[in-house]
């Protein structure tokens, strides 16, 4: 309880003088993003997001980089929503919604109602954050009806894996979070990785994740949780195996841009896995991959074709 309330306490006291600066002009348009405009307000209601999913309370120190990441984090919402309402047929479960919720307070050690009180306390409307998970399912129903029929699996790929870890009953996770870089020139390669290193160990792996990431995760710093071994493609697997605990991994070029691990924990768990469920979650990892390729490449199009407007 009491580091429930250092969240709160940290967050709240801290966006007073914050708010009190922006009174006069929180809800001036800040910018269009398409058809759709974003006020002072909404820029601030992300930033106050963006602190209480990432436990940190508001300093004139980061106010430059937390704004950044707001705005950022509006524009990559805001672009998808477009897209998804052009497409009448999607569709999400509430279950997962309420899932997403849950896991979301999960990883701020508390639970859902105490989830809620905080934002109520930072008088935040948590619809908000309810909203933002609906954008995100709808995205990947929208992801998966778009490039199911590229699902295809290499059987001979998954059955090679399958030989590897079906007498293990140990296997190990790897807490881990990611940085996805845009890719680069084969001239520009090592200087670019040499850049973002550098600006990792300056300032921070988690607001570099959320600067400069192109990833799905940006928005909480890179976080992907807990991920089984038998869940990473194989040319990833040894690079996070030999990165020590607390340890930035070398680089990983993909076709998708340059790849940064950081190694946050390492446990190994008993799985007392059915050969055949350890097949499915090899195909369902692989499938995974393959659609947050293109869900990455469909946003980056859109990217590029959607008019963004910052206000004078």
């Amino acid at each position: 309880m009491t580091n429930i309330k250092k969240i709160i306490f940290l967050v709240l006291v801290s966006f007073i003088c914050f708010e009190k600066a922006n009174t006069e002009i929180k809800d001036s348009l800040y910018m269009t993003v398409g058809n759709k405009p974003v006020t002072q307000s909404d820029i601030i209601n992300e930033m106050k997001i963006i602190l209480i999913l990432n436990k940190q309370s508001y300093s004139d120190a980061n106010k430059d980089e937390l704004h950044k990441s707001a705005v950022n984090s509006v524009i990559t919402r805001l672009i998808k929503q477009i897209e998804i309402e052009r497409h009448e047929f999607l569709d999400f479960n509430e279950t997962d919604v309420q899932h997403e919720l849950i896991r979301l307070a999960t990883s701020m050690d508390v639970d859902l109602e105490t989830f809620k009180n905080i934002c109520a306390s930072n008088e935040l409307d948590f619809s908000l954050i309810r909203d933002q998970v609906e954008v995100e399912l709808y995205w990947n129903t929208l992801i998966f009806e778009l490039y199911k029929t590229d699902l295809s699996i290499n059987p001979e790929e998954i059955e090679e894996k399958l030989k590897k870890i079906q007498n293990e009953k140990i296997l190990e996770e790897y807490l881990i979070s990611e940085i996805l870089i845009k890719p680069v020139d084969k001239d520009g390669l090592e200087s670019a990785i040499k850049e973002i290193k550098n600006k990792i160990e300056n300032e921070g792996f988690e607001n570099i994740a959320k600067n400069l990431s192109i990833s799905e995760s940006a928005a909480v710093g890179g976080e992907l949780g807990w991920v089984s071994e038998s869940e990473i493609a194989e040319n990833i697997k040894s690079i996070i195996k030999n990165t020590p605990v607390g340890s930035i991994s070398k680089a990983i070029i993909l076709p998708e841009g340059i790849l940064i691990f950081k190694i946050r924990d390492k446990r190994k768990v008993d799985k007392n896995l059915t050969l055949e469920e350890r097949k499915n979650q090899l195909v369902n990892a692989k499938k995974t991959q393959i659609l947050n390729m293109h869900s990455l490449s469909h946003y980056d199009k859109l990217k590029r074709s959607t008019s963004i407007q910052v206000m004078k």
